[in-house]
């Protein structure tokens, strides 16, 4: 039924402060950083791991999604852009009454209100709060007790997520002292790299055999999923000035110009140095380039974001081709998916570069009132560099610590590491089931299997067309 339109600007669901468009697209913007995590990297995981870990992989995504969520609005939103309990976090609380979810969207510490109700921006948030534990995820694949991270993922939550998100946006001390985190390149991008190296050295490595050969179960797959997260990252940088405007414009082009001259110099690289050109390289520096921009999308010209293009498709390429086998520690720590490369140097190298390339006039459409400016810049730029530094010498600092007593105490009551049998089978010892099992591929079919339906399947005991003496199985869809 269609309202006319003066009933509409009266309507209760349409109160005066609130702005359709910006409500529109920060919805929008939430949903496309929903998809960068499910299905984007829920299928990225799931095609880029070894086939015995395609089903695990996917899973601890798709289990970090949910509980995240649910961990959210029951108290991490407020704890991370709530009241102040302490300067670097907030006062945790539920986000799920009617009163609190329809008014206007307030984060009281920063003094924001966007033009929109506070569903809106609880769920904007999530999304970034989701991806962050899913990102964590890609360094313990392949042999983290899915138990130990069904707990892991609410405890890291509440103790380390959320101090970031309080401390550089939610009204926090780097906050208040004026260290830029436009997006997320700390509080998402620096602390899951950080706190996945942690983790990755507290669970311990694969099995040998999978360290020393792990190649993707499906390339073609992995790209797809690497494509929802590059075209997803519109709505990640695009939403962070919570509004359709001027902001949101310039740090979509920004992350696009990033993330294209960064997979342009790593597949450079690889062709100078290896000879060839990966695919899987071309994705890495497709995922540096998105990282590093982050930090700044929004306050840097887009000249700025293709040297920080080329600086991301280069320093984290040496960090992870050169330096890596090099260093002791590095080699000891088992990685998976080189997220500390990928993220925590990235997302470093995209802070120290915001607090260079930051822009005065771009930085004042952000922040009003203000004098922030990049050391390019000149006046006070030196200052904010050296604000970048200690806002990322403050998350890492957190990060190990808080990683590191979280998994400590999960380990009292539950081994971090599969056991051995469980690592040597993969999938099917884990979970009962497998990526790929499909029929004509010789299993038999087991009705006391877990993941095996009667009503899925059933045996036709009439003459196959196969063959004399062959049984035939049909597929009830």
């Amino acid at each position: 039924m269609a309202f006319p339109e003066a009933y509409q600007a009266h309507s209760p669901a349409v109160p005066p402060w609130l702005n359709k468009g910006d409500n529109a697209w920060q919805m929008t913007a939430a949903t496309l950083v929903s998809i960068q995590s499910m299905p984007g990297l829920v299928i990225l995981y799931g095609s880029i791991v070894k086939k015995k870990w395609a089903v695990n992989s996917a899973f601890m995504a798709l289990y970090a999604f949910a509980a995240v969520l649910i961990c959210w609005v029951l108290v991490g939103y407020r704890m991370a852009f709530g009241d102040q309990l302490l300067p670097f976090w907030g006062k945790g609380a539920p986000a799920v009454g009617q009163s609190y979810l329809i008014g206007r969207a307030n984060v009281p510490e920063s003094k924001t209100m966007p033009f929109y109700p506070m569903a809106t921006l609880v769920y904007f948030q999530f999304t970034f709060a989701a991806i962050t534990m899913i990102l964590l995820a890609g360094s313990v694949l392949g042999r983290m007790n899915i138990k130990a991270w069904m707990a892991f993922v609410p405890l890291w939550l509440v103790f380390s997520y959320t101090v970031g998100a309080f401390s550089l946006w939610g009204g926090g001390f780097l906050y208040q002292w004026g260290v830029i985190d436009y997006s997320g390149g700390y509080v998402i991008h620096l602390s899951s790299g950080i706190a996945g190296f942690t983790a990755a050295y507290w669970v311990g490595p694969r099995l040998k055999s999978d360290r020393e050969r792990f190649p993707p179960n499906n390339v073609l797959l992995m790209l797809a999923g690497a494509g929802l997260l590059w075209m997803g990252w519109s709505g990640f940088n695009g939403g962070a000035p919570y509004a359709a405007n001027i902001e949101a414009s310039i740090a979509v082009l920004n992350t696009n110009i990033c993330a294209a001259t960064s997979l342009l110099v790593w597949t450079s690289l690889d062709v100078v140095f290896f000879g060839k050109p990966s695919v899987i390289g071309a994705v890495q520096g497709m995922m540096t380039g998105l990282v590093c921009i982050t930090p700044g999308a929004g306050v840097v010209q887009s000249w700025a974001a293709i040297v920080m293009g080329i600086l991301s498709g280069s320093i984290p390429w040496v960090s992870m081709m050169v330096l890596h086998k090099k260093s002791t520690l590095l080699q000891k720590v088992d990685d998976t998916l080189g997220v500390f490369h990928t993220h925590a140097v990235a997302g470093l190298l995209g802070g120290l570069l915001t607090g260079l390339f930051a822009e005065p006039v771009l930085c004042r459409l952000l922040l009003p009132n203000t004098k922030t400016r990049g050391a390019f810049y000149g006046g006070n730029g030196g200052m904010q560099f050296l604000k970048q530094v200690v806002g990322a010498l403050f998350v890492i600092g957190w990060n190990i610590v808080s990683t590191t007593i979280i998994l400590l105490a999960i380990k009292v009551f539950i081994p971090l590491r599969m056991p051995d049998d469980q690592l040597v089978i993969g999938d099917d010892a884990v979970h009962g089931e497998e990526a790929y099992a499909l029929w004509g591929d010789g299993e038999k079919y087991d009705p006391t299997k877990h993941g095996w339906h009667s009503s899925m399947y059933s045996e036709d005991i009439a003459p196959s067309p196969y063959g004399k003496g062959a049984r035939g199985v049909t597929i009830n869809l």
